[in-house]
């Protein structure tokens, strides 16, 4: 079986060879209604305390052109609402939903250490080695994002867009801009209604990403 791997270093399809600046925002959704557990594709909403979360962190105006969200509500409910409110575009893309955990989706980590404790600790040790039974493969959602990712930085070139996401997704797309390998995932910490600010400089054909601030609200 091939296995995808992702290129060391992030290439974007270049319009032209002038300097052109992209910014991507990255924002993890607030609380969620159940509170907190393997959630993945579950599609619970978001609690009034999450509305607050994101409402908090995106009070100060932005130059947002274009909001992207995952297809989840506890994401797309407030994409919407914050789309609205400053009259911007607004697109669902399915790549960015949040990682599948299959069986183990509704279970708390406390559940799970109790009725199967090799085999959490095991993904926390080794994510990319260990899947959730039926859940989604770690490479698979690298690449799912990847994926993504790349085709919104290319489509949406010169641009200051807001995706509106997971902890999962963010984590990876962080991975991969810092160059981090899949197994140092976990070591990355993202808040609920935290932010993440990726600026990418496109100069004479090569592509220069880096990180200008993670875990915080927008100032």
């Amino acid at each position: 079986m091939q296995i995808w791997q992702p290129s060391q270093k992030p290439v974007y399809q270049i319009v032209n060879n002038r300097s052109i600046t992209t910014v991507i925002d990255l924002l993890r959704h607030g609380d969620v209604e159940g509170g907190r557990k393997y959630r993945g594709q579950l599609d619970d909403p978001l609690s009034e305390l999450g509305w607050q979360q994101l409402r908090s962190s995106t009070n100060k105006k932005q130059d947002w052109q274009h909001i992207i969200t995952s297809p989840l509500k506890r994401c797309a409910a407030f994409a919407e609402e914050l789309a609205q409110a400053h009259t911007l575009p607004l697109d669902t893309k399915n790549e960015f939903q949040e990682i599948s955990f299959g069986l183990w989706e509704g279970k708390t980590a406390e559940e799970l250490l109790s009725t199967e404790t090799e085999f959490i600790k095991e993904y926390w040790n080794s994510p990319v080695k260990m899947t959730p039974p039926q859940g989604e493969n770690l490479l698979d959602f690298e690449k799912r994002i990847i994926t993504g990712w790349t085709d919104m930085v290319t489509e949406f070139q010169g641009q200051h867009v807001l995706l509106i996401s997971h902890a999962g997704v963010m984590r990876v797309i962080l991975c991969h801009i810092l160059g981090m390998p899949l197994t140092a995932l976990f070591k990355l910490d993202v808040g609920l209604a935290k932010a993440s600010r990726i600026q990418i400089e496109n100069t004479d054909g090569e592509s220069w990403p880096r990180l200008i601030f993670h875990g915080s609200e927008f100032i």
